[in-house]
């Protein structure tokens, strides 16, 4: 290809707006939303699950209102929809910008570190708008200690010479989280974030800034969490990350999507046509809803997701990713494990994400902030796992807002969630033998060893507990060992369009999981299967067992027949599977 015919970078794992927009990187033009921002009040919070685009979204603002980058408008903006349309607020403020993930989380030395950051980031800004601000400005900035004071001076001094500063903070509860998630530091984390505590007093400094020269603030997060703890010092911000007109504001729409396979398709040698591709990335990357009133809407695609995907499509020539999974989810999702231990009462049947991974959802109040002591309220913890992405909104009734686990991405971490859980409760998981028998089950559609294997650890588990465990128990623990697979896309009646169930009791009690093989990844798979799994308490009869049988082979029969699996099997033998649970024993284990 000649230089003009070269594609577009693709910006995977890239924030820094401006070297997207000079190095001629692919930019999915998200400038649209600026006089939306500018329209809404001028402090403005917004939360989204991490590797979202959020940072993308705060640098390209920060490229726009920046007054020193007023030459480049043209070269960054020109081409894009704001460069067309401009606002008069572009390039007139002094830009301020905090990446509070800078910051390290421990919290006996938190403070300094948030100090030593403030200072590299404060005393840039003075350098770089030297000859805007008054003289000595810099000699006065490093006469001080303290990020609060530093943020004062500036703000003085900026007001002094009556320029205006617009303040972002990326990541504003990044290192509060990880001291949030260590149960030997929440004490002081509240400590903090209450009185004189050092994150208190910073953003108390933050509002009175706003009386000066901080004209305008735009602060991300992944959870309301901090900024409640914050809220009588910090109470001048307007939450606007569940408002319709936002929704898109990050991620990826569909047409997005589309639009930038097409275009990569004309450079590359694609193996597979644009709808095609779609449906492969969908039940992985889709399905997220951040507003109730955009329930009818097509749903956002997380970001990182579609350029990991397309990166490495491209880059292999049309040959799919062996994992869908981009490892920078799964390290993600580790620092927010310990949070979401705040899920209590496993031990006693209780627990939300075993609920949640057994039905496919659940009904709560959707809580727009609460404080760090209410987290394991159930109302307030689904909404955690909300901002953390796990959770997606597709319906609300009198009882609440409803809840689905978005994909497959976020299925697999709630499963090995539950997985490390089960662990620390002494149920012990041989990988090893698990994992070759998933091969066993995939390739020569041996698929009875694998649930003896999994009954076998229950029932082992059982006899060293004396703990009652429960239908979510059980359904819990088939489920997660069984769809933690690389052959498998594990589909559930309700993924397969059941989206209108509206409260608990029906979507409560499905248990119908389709393994659809993912054939263009591993084509040598010759077998699926479709799973009905019921469960009795163990002091069921027989004749119980037998009448659940013919209720699970009714509706096992409905489900194999339905389009979904049809369209997928390929050309696999399709096994229809019955497993019935009394107690911890697996009674029934049958192809029908």
């Amino acid at each position: 290809m000649t230089p003009q015919e070269q594609p577009k970078r693709i910006p995977y794992g890239k924030q820094n707006w401006e070297e997207i927009r000079l190095r001629d990187c692919y930019y999915v033009d998200k400038t649209s939303f600026i006089p939306k921002i500018e329209e809404a009040n001028d402090y403005f919070f917004f939360i989204r699950p991490r590797r979202f685009g959020k940072s993308l979204l705060l640098n390209m603002l920060k490229q726009y209102y920046d007054i020193k980058k007023a030459s480049l408008f043209d070269r960054l903006f020109g081409d894009l929809w704001i460069g067309q349309h401009p606002t008069k607020d572009h390039n007139t403020y002094l830009v301020l910008f905090l990446d509070f993930s800078n910051i390290s989380g421990e919290l006996d030395d938190y403070k300094t570190s948030m100090n030593t950051y403030c200072r590299l980031m404060m005393d840039d800004f003075c350098h770089r708008y030297a000859d805007l601000l008054p003289e000595g400005t810099v000699e006065g900035l490093r006469q001080l200690h303290t990020a609060k004071d530093m943020l004062n001076h500036l703000c003085v001094m900026a007001n002094r010479a009556d320029q205006k500063i617009y303040l972002f903070i990326d990541e504003y509860d990044h290192f509060t989280n990880d001291i949030l998630s260590n149960p030997t530091t929440e004490r002081g984390y509240k400590a903090e974030t209450h009185g004189e505590g050092a994150i208190r007093t910073f953003f108390n400094t933050v509002k009175s800034g706003t009386s000066t020269a901080i004209k305008r603030l735009f602060i991300t997060g992944v959870s309301p969490v901090t900024m409640d703890d914050l809220t009588s010092g910090f109470n001048i911000g307007t939450n606007y990350t569940m408002q319709p007109e936002f929704n898109a504001m990050v991620g990826f729409t569909e047409q997005e999507v589309r639009e930038m396979l097409d275009y990569y398709s004309r450079y590359y040698p694609f193996k597979h046509s644009t709808d095609e591709l779609l449906e492969m990335m969908k039940p992985w990357y889709d399905n997220y809803c951040f507003s109730e009133d955009c329930i009818d809407t097509p749903p956002m695609y997380n970001s990182d997701m579609v350029l990991y995907f397309i990166y490495f499509y491209t880059k292999d020539n049309g040959k799919l990713p062996k994992n869908m999974l981009d490892a920078n989810i799964r390290t993600d999702y580790n620092k927010l494990r310990m949070l979401i231990r705040k899920d209590k009462g496993f031990e006693h049947n209780a627990s939300i994400i075993q609920y949640i991974v057994e039905t496919g959802g659940i009904t709560a109040e959707l809580k727009d902030h609460f404080p760090s002591e209410g987290i394991t309220n159930p109302d307030n913890f689904v909404s955690l796992l909300y901002y953390f992405g796990m959770l997606t909104i597709v319906g609300s009734s009198l009882k609440g807002v409803q809840f689905s686990i978005p994909n497959q991405t976020v299925r697999e971490q709630l499963y090995g969630y539950l997985t490390d859980t089960y662990r620390e409760n002494d149920l012990i998981i041989d990988d090893y033998r698990r994992s070759q028998l998933m091969v066993n089950m995939a390739f020569e559609g041996a698929w009875r060893p694998y649930f003896e294997y999994i009954a076998e650890t229950l029932l082992r588990y059982s006899s060293n507990r004396d703990k009652a465990k429960g239908e979510a128990f059980v359904h819990g623990f088939t489920l997660s060992q069984t769809c933690l697979t690389r052959f498998y896309l594990p589909v559930s009646e309700l993924d397969a369009g059941a989206k209108g169930i509206l409260d608990n009791e029906a979507i409560g009690g499905y248990a119908d999981i389709y393994l659809q093989p993912l054939l263009a990844i591993y084509p040598d798979i010759g077998h699926s299967y479709v799973l009905e799994l019921k469960y009795l308490p163990s002091k069921s009869t027989d004749t119980e067992v037998t009448a659940t049988r013919e209720t699970a082979i009714n509706q096992l029969t409905r489900y194999a027949e339905s389009l979904q699996v049809e369209h997928t099997i390929g050309s696999t033998h399709l096994h229809r599977l019955i497993l019935i649970w009394r107690g911890m024993e697996l009674v029934v284990a049958e192809e029908y």
